[in-house]
């Protein structure tokens, strides 16, 4: 497993200042100390579902019989659609529905749904995770992947915590671009995630 591109990847495709939009827009109506803790129940959350994808992702898939190869190529492909929403700057509507927005809205803790999943950390981030998961052959690259995840978590808290301000600073247009930059970063990934399956699978058969 290459950890540096297993960080940039899951970075890209998480993607946490394009979810300030929705974030502000959620928490415009709680208080600072309800917007604290949903900043650090997301943070946690995110870092908990790729640990979890780390740990026992595989393990499902060889329960459902799905090779690591064809999770390459469907994962490839999802993450290529994200990709291309991304380059859009089609953020919120990127991975969450209005209907999980309006649910959202109507609930005390908007943490874990929508914030975190889908919009954080959705069948994208999981798909990946598991990717690079099967990839580590050593109990340190393991370990190395559950860092990433929490360094994740850390960048998530930081960027909530700084939603406002970076929200002045950069604006919409500021939070396009680094969106668009992410997208860009990521499509490329998808098609190698789709090439090395379709080689794998072709080799097989």
């Amino acid at each position: 497993m290459e950890t540096l591109k297993a960080f940039v990847t899951l970075l890209a495709l998480i993607n946490p200042a394009g979810a300030i939009p929705l974030f502000l827009s959620l928490t415009a109506s709680q208080s600072p100390g309800q917007v604290k803790r949903t900043v650090k129940t997301a943070s946690i959350a995110t870092a908990v579902v790729i640990a979890v994808a780390a740990l026992f992702g595989e393990i499902l898939l060889r329960i459902l019989g799905i090779s690591i190869a064809s999770l390459q190529v469907g994962g490839g492909i999802l993450l290529f659609g994200i990709a291309l929403k991304m380059f859009n700057a089609e953020l919120g509507g990127a991975r969450s529905t209005p209907e999980e927005a309006d649910e959202a809205a109507e609930r005390n803790s908007i943490a874990v749904v929508p914030l975190t999943i889908p919009m954080l950390a959705g069948p994208g981030t999981v798909s990946t995770v598991i990717i690079y998961a099967e990839r580590a052959h050593q109990w340190w690259e393991v370990l190395a992947l559950l860092a990433i995840g929490a360094v994740i978590g850390a960048i998530v808290w930081l960027t909530l915590n700084l939603a406002g301000p970076i929200s002045r600073l950069a604006g919409q247009t500021g939070i396009n671009i680094m969106t668009r930059v992410m997208g860009l970063l990521l499509a490329a990934l998808a098609v190698e995630f789709i090439a090395v399956g379709v080689r794998t699978l072709v080799a097989v058969s």
